[in-house]
């Protein structure tokens, strides 16, 4: 394909809500784990002669994320029926909103191969999410499926669904845009952004713009389930596209979904315009009124958002761009580590923990920062005897597995371990370099001799000690003792 031509993405992600209850029912939206088709009612399966209630935490939640988007909130809103037929959908249409929104426009600065790339947001609107489909094939997936059951239990939880601009320009870019969107959602607390769970779903739009600058026909792309499959599915569609359009074909205005198995798109439908949904008033609901007391009442529970807690660890803590990233991933983990620098670590040092050992235990599952094994004050303390020259690093990490494994205090752990507060007694010290030298009693003539003309043999030993000491001695008092018995 000519070099000109480029990559055009819009993507419309659906967060589902945490609130208690569903949207327009008392139903729990919990329906992770729960007994298929359980928490359901007349209400949210849409039975003849039944009401539709709004929640009002549903509103309060959507006017965070427009709020932290920059989106302008509308004064007065109201819900349209979206009318489809999906086995899903018990009802036959969903309540959703169309030309007036709750919020619209706005943006989303993400981090995208080391520069800055805002995003324009074209609208954000609430609607009700649809049950659950669960494919009979081997894998679980619809390609090969010979039927699905389903569960209604999802019907009718809370969603809003925030449609960017045709703004992004790579999959990797479309990757960046949906962590740093996740990343607010979990900061603001309205949702927790899962999307293994769907909790965050993804529909992209995609298409390639012809040399002189026009667009394409797009492409819908459904079923993508993690930032991978969203980024190998927009990979894909890119050279599917290229390879039609290359042949002299025309690529098709279509709903494809995305089957992981076989790591390629499928076509599904023939992609709807507004006028196939037949849209009309929801006839069961009033308009929503939001007054400017009422936005100005939420606005003051919003908490530093992540771009705001970026600027301000690396003013503040002097810290880089690549640290800070990591710190401010999770907003439990941010308020872990200041908890620590707050009990009177140093940034760098506290930074450089959560980069190691932090980290890896997270890998392994063995920490939770929103749910800490060890208080910050505690961490504070083992980095603070540390910082002191008490202990060395090695050493600390030593008592860090004691604190996490028994649940002591930095300091019963380090009484465990025999690492009293500062350097090892002298004597103690010099017998445990004498039963180091006369082990290594051909190391020891070596340097005698004069044959250690690098000093290699001496640092052998030094490690020895250092090893056998668990980093609890003085560096510069083992060198002093060891240089004296070997000369």
């Amino acid at each position: 394909m000519p070099e000109n031509v480029r990559t055009v993405i819009g993507l419309e992600v659906h967060v589902q809500l945490a609130t208690k209850s569903k949207m327009f029912c008392s139903c729990s939206n919990d329906y992770i784990g729960a007994v298929p088709n359980s928490n359901i009612c007349p209400v949210c399966l849409g039975l003849p002669g039944t009401l539709p209630v709004l929640n009002g935490k549903v509103v309060e939640f959507a006017i965070k994320a427009a709020m932290a988007l920059g989106s302008k909130i509308a004064k007065r809103t109201w819900f349209h029926r979206k009318n489809y037929f999906y086995p899903d959908l018990p009802k036959a249409y969903q309540i959703s909103q169309y030309d007036v929104p709750l919020a619209s426009g706005g943006k989303l600065v993400i981090d995208t191969e080391g520069k800055k790339k805002t995003i324009g947001i074209t609208r954000l609107h609430l609607e009700e999410d649809a049950g659950k489909l669960v494919h009979q094939a081997i894998d679980g997936r619809l390609s090969g499926a010979k039927y699905s059951l389903v569960d209604y239990n999802r019907a009718g939880v809370p969603l809003i669904e925030i449609v960017s601009e045709p703004d992004i320009s790579s999959p990797s870019e479309a990757r960046d845009y949906v962590i740093r969107l996740r990343q607010l959602v979990r900061y603001l607390g309205i949702s927790d952004g899962d999307m293994e769970s769907g909790s965050l779903r993804v529909d992209a739009n995609i298409s390639r713009t012809s040399p002189n600058g026009s667009f394409g026909s797009k492409v819908e792309v459904k079923n993508m389930n993690s930032l991978s499959a969203l980024e190998k599915a927009l990979a894909y569609e890119e050279r599917r596209q290229d390879d039609v359009l290359r042949g002299g074909g025309a690529v098709l205005q279509e709903t494809r979904h995305w089957d992981d198995s076989s790591g390629r798109t499928l076509s599904s439908r023939g992609k709807e315009e507004a006028h196939d949904y037949r849209y009309f008033p929801e006839p069961d609901l009033p308009s929503v009124a939001i007054t400017e007391e009422q936005v100005q009442k939420i606005r003051k529970t919003l908490p530093e958002l992540p771009w705001e807690k970026e600027s301000r660890f690396i003013e503040i803590y002097c810290l880089s761009p690549e640290e800070t990233d990591l710190l401010i991933a999770k907003k439990d983990m941010a308020e872990y580590f200041e908890s620590v620098v707050k009990a009177g670590v140093e940034p760098r040092r506290a930074a450089n923990w959560f980069k190691t050992e932090i980290m890896r235990l997270m890998n392994e599952g063995r920490f939770e920062p929103e749910d800490p094994a060890i208080p910050a004050d505690e961490l504070a303390n083992l980095l603070k005897a540390v910082n002191r020259g008490a202990i060395s690093n090695t050493a600390a990490k030593d008592v860090w597995g004691k604190m996490l494994s028994e649940g002591f205090t930095a300091a019963e752990a380090m009484e465990m371990l025999g690492l009293s507060e500062g350097s090892l007694e002298k004597e103690r010290l010099r017998k445990i370099i004498e039963g180091i030298i006369e082990e290594h009693h051909e190391v020891t003539e070596e340097i005698r001799s004069g044959k250690d003309t690098k000093g290699k043999k001496l640092k052998f030993l030094f490690g020895l000690v250092m090893r056998e000491t668990r980093g609890q001695a003085d560096p510069e008092e083992v060198r002093s003792i060891l240089e004296e018995m070997v000369r």
